[in-house]
């Protein structure tokens, strides 16, 4: 099995210092409350999702940051995490970037969001990444996808494709759109077996309000824990044993037609 805490985050827009002050607090107390494997952040934790102002200025520098306070952090507490993600300045560009530590500290996987979210101009200030991550954590294969990401059911094939149990899910996602949250997170869960660990940022930045409502799902949908509006923890122990048991029992893998699709 494999324990999981979701910090369902609030963060000030682009003060980058504080926020990663209050990612390493939560992250201290999801560790001594809840004796996770893993620990989970939200999207873009470190400036907020599109804020205004010198976004470059706050974004970490080719994840230096995270590197420096979350490497030595998983050691010390002898924890996974999965960094959510920050905006990230590397070759002259700003990035979506998400980075993994293992408990020895070690950056195991840096991925790029690589679907930019065009309706808030995220492809104006950000640029995209080029491939898809996966990752094995305490022997279980994971993979990441961030947010706007969910919408994309080729990307999840993909990761449940390359063997993924497991894919965490950083996000801002607002709380205009909560039931495509909803009905998205399940319906990736469901069509490709597989638990999906939705972390999702709280609070109101901008006159958007971020929802909350992270959800930890089972591979048959079922819902293990909910966040509600306001900054939590979540936790809930993923039997890795349900992937196996589902796929045995409807198993969508053997019975596609992979001739048949042009993705």
């Amino acid at each position: 099995a494999m324990k999981v805490s979701v910090i369902q985050m609030d963060m000030r827009p682009l003060e980058s210092a504080a926020n990663f002050d209050r990612a390493e607090a939560l992250i201290r107390r999801a560790a001594g409350e809840n004796s996770p494997d893993v620990v989970v952040l939200p999207e873009t934790w470190n400036t907020g999702f599109m804020p205004a102002g010198d976004l470059a200025a706050a974004s970490d520098d080719n994840a230096r940051a995270v590197r420096k306070r979350f490497s030595p952090l998983a050691r010390e507490l002898n924890v996974n995490i999965v960094a959510g993600s920050v905006s990230n300045r590397r070759g002259g560009k700003i990035y979506n970037t998400a980075c993994v530590f293992d408990r020895a500290g070690a950056c195991l996987a840096e991925y790029d969001k690589t679907h930019l979210f065009t309706p808030m101009g995220e492809h104006e200030a950000y640029a995209p990444g080029d491939h898809l991550v996966t990752f094995t954590l305490d022997g279980v294969r994971c993979g990441i996808a961030i947010c706007y990401e969910v919408r994309f059911p080729e990307l999840w094939r993909t990761l449940a494709l390359r063997g993924a149990e497991v894919v965490f899910l950083p996000a801002q996602w607002t709380a205009a759109r909560q039931y495509h949250w909803e009905t998205l997170t399940a319906a990736r869960a469901i069509e490709n077996q597989l638990f999906v660990v939705s972390c999702n940022a709280c609070g109101e930045r901008g006159g958007v309000v971020y929802g909350g409502f992270s959800r930890i799902l089972d591979p048959w949908g079922e819902v293990l824990a909910q966040g509600g509006g306001g900054e939590e923890l979540l936790c809930a122990e993923l039997d890795l044993a349900r992937v196996r048991e589902i796929r045995s029992t409807i198993n969508v893998f053997r019975d596609r037609r992979a001739e048949l699709y042009r993705l």
